[in-house]
């Protein structure tokens, strides 16, 4: 197995200072070190642990999907990514063991296990790839104890029970559902707009909201809503509940919109409460951090006896720490 070293261009080690946090001064690279990663459609995350569980260094790099699996320019732009943070990682030290959770990632393409474990100079064993959630899942309960929903491009409720088995509600796909998501939040956004529209012309000027989000997309006209809409990947649209939720507070559209996202979240708990029995409920996602009307809402819609805890999901901590164990176990 060919050493990390040999992975590093010149330079590397400044080019990415900005990603790292602090860590022990000894040689790092003769740690034993874990890599998490948790990818999404508008972030990548990344962070090594060591031997003792401490989070040594962290970073991020651009949205990715499995799904990109699907045509030759995803694939190459995937790979592309894959790379950048390769060459992030590998200027702070070689991990020993990968724990990777990607936004729709079906278990089924060793292709991607096999891009990312060349890439760290690793055996396709050392890496283990899964489903973001998953690894958020894990960032918040043990195995059976609680349900996740996570609110971030997309949404979906999750519980992996005492056996390991994933049980889901919800994370459909941007296309066909996944309500309370940020991808979801920016095309109900764009739906209300263009229907006042069609009753009024000219009353978005009248909206704070149709004015946050035109600015965004760089003008009124209904040429910039399509083509942003048909021609851009789903976390750039997600994005775009940036804008909504800045305007939620002087423009009532914008927050009955994040108010319905709220109940569209709660209706993920309920399904898997109807399933599987009542259990705590923790909500996580960037999405879900917007504004505090969209938690609000969700635990307004949920039975009084069901708690509810809004918390920052750090599954890229998490992940890293499965996998500096996984290393520790292999030695």
């Amino acid at each position: 197995m060919k050493h990390a070293q040999a992975f590093m261009p010149a330079g590397s080690a400044s080019l990415y200072t900005h990603a790292m946090i602090s860590f022990p001064t000894a040689n790092i690279d003769a740690a034993v070190l874990g890599l998490g990663i948790d990818a999404g459609g508008t972030q990548t995350r990344w962070a090594l642990a060591g031997a003792d569980g401490a989070i040594v260094a962290d970073g991020a790099v651009e949205g990715l999907s499995a799904l990109q699996m699907s045509s030759a320019a995803g694939r190459s732009a995937l790979h592309a990514t894959f790379a950048k943070l390769a060459q992030a990682v590998l200027a702070i030290g070689w991990p020993r063991a990968v724990v990777a959770g990607l936004t729709g990632f079906g278990g089924d393409d060793m292709a991607l296990t096999q891009a990312l474990a060349d890439l760290l100079a690793l055996q396709a064993g050392d890496v283990t790839i899964c489903n973001d959630i998953e690894i958020a899942y894990r960032d918040s309960f043990e195995p059976g104890e609680g349900y996740l929903v996570y609110a971030g491009t997309g949404s979906i409720a999750a519980w992996i029970d005492t056996d390991g088995v994933f049980h889901r509600a919800g994370g459909r796909g941007v296309l066909l559902d996944d309500g309370g998501g940020g991808y979801w939040i920016a095309r109900e956004a764009l739906r209300q707009i263009w229907r006042r529209e069609d009753e009024a012309p000219g009353s978005w000027q009248a909206s704070p909201m149709a004015e946050a989000v035109f600015e965004q997309l760089g003008g009124s006209d209904w040429s910039l809503s399509r083509a942003f809409m048909y021609g851009e990947d789903r976390g750039s649209i997600g994005r775009l509940a940036l804008a909504v939720a800045a305007s939620a507070d002087i423009d009532p559209l914008a927050l009955d919109i994040l108010q319905r996202a709220g109940q569209e979240l709660a209706r993920l708990a309920l399904a898997l409460t109807a399933r599987h029995g009542p259990r705590p409920v923790v909500l996580a996602g960037r999405a879900a951090q917007l504004h505090p009307a969209i938690a609000s809402a969700m635990r307004a819609a949920l039975p009084a006896s069901l708690t509810m805890e809004q918390k920052v999901a750090r599954a890229h901590e998490a992940a890293a720490k499965v996998a500096v164990k996984a290393a520790l176990r292999r030695l």
